[in-house]
């Protein structure tokens, strides 16, 4: 491998398996992968008690913002190598797919329709808003990352219930993100087939070491977010239960 440092990003949309790619890479290589807190844990921190379908668009633009502030201070925090899980890139994209479809793909057709409706004033501003922003990280990931890895959309979207997305939205988001990094002349290379077969070839095309074998090294990378995906469900339920306990103290406080 070079002897300069590599800053790698895998992209690629919803449930394309960026998160146990880049897990299982950063162990086979032995470079720090770099992510974001999930979604799911910045709605719990800023927003208790909502769901994704909830969220109207100034939270979502929330959401976002804080999402580009930990993957600006993780990335900014490795002096050397890194696999970055997704890029600054991602959340404008997710945004941005959002302004020609709506805010909540994902939701029912009704409330799609109310809110597609309530926000017909706004939606001008927000635009605005959304192309400044894509200015920013578009020239952040210029200055950044090296290479992007782009995963294609092979597995189907994981049905946890915690997804706000359509397939609609999967495949906008997937040809927003190439179409970016062609656009701003960023090298990626697209890699598909299975973990394992991801991880090999990802290997191969930068000359990584291989500290961990990859078989191993894909095993304990799904041990990990295992027990990540666990340890976030327990901070959710806790947050709805504070969320639902004040509600009451507030009711009976008024009798």
């Amino acid at each position: 491998m070079d002897a300069r440092p590599l800053r790698l990003a895998v992209s690629g949309t919803y449930s394309s398996g960026k998160t146990t790619t880049t897990e299982a890479l950063s162990i086979a290589a032995g470079i720090p992968r770099t992510d974001a807190l999930t979604a799911r844990e910045i709605v719990v921190d800023l927003i208790p008690g909502k769901s994704f379908q909830q969220l109207i668009a100034s939270e979502l633009l929330m959401l976002g913002l804080r999402r580009l502030e930990e993957r600006i201070h993780t990335e900014a925090a490795q002096p050397g190598s890194f696999v970055s899980d997704g890029s600054v890139l991602h959340e404008w994209i997710y945004g941005e797919v959002r302004m020609r479809i709506g805010i909540n793909p994902g939701a029912p057709l009704l409330q799609r329709a109310v809110k597609r409706v309530v926000g017909i004033p706004s939606k001008p501003f927000m635009q605005r808003y959304m192309d400044a922003y894509g200015v920013v990280v578009k020239a952040r990931t210029k200055r950044l990352y090296d290479h992007f890895v782009h995963l294609p959309i092979e597995f189907g979207m994981q049905a946890d219930g915690h997804r706000p997305v359509s397939e609609k939205y999967r495949v906008l988001s997937d040809q927003l993100l190439i179409e970016t990094l062609e656009e701003i002349g960023m090298p990626y290379h697209v890699v598909g087939g299975t973990v394992p077969e991801r991880v090999e070839k990802i290997l191969g095309l930068f000359g990584l070491p291989v500290a961990v074998p990859v078989d191993e090294a894909v095993e304990m990378a799904a041990e990990r977010i295992r027990k990540s995906r666990e340890a976030v469900a327990e901070k959710v339920i806790a947050s709805h239960q504070d969320v639902s306990l004040a509600r009451k103290v507030r009711y009976a406080m008024r009798y």
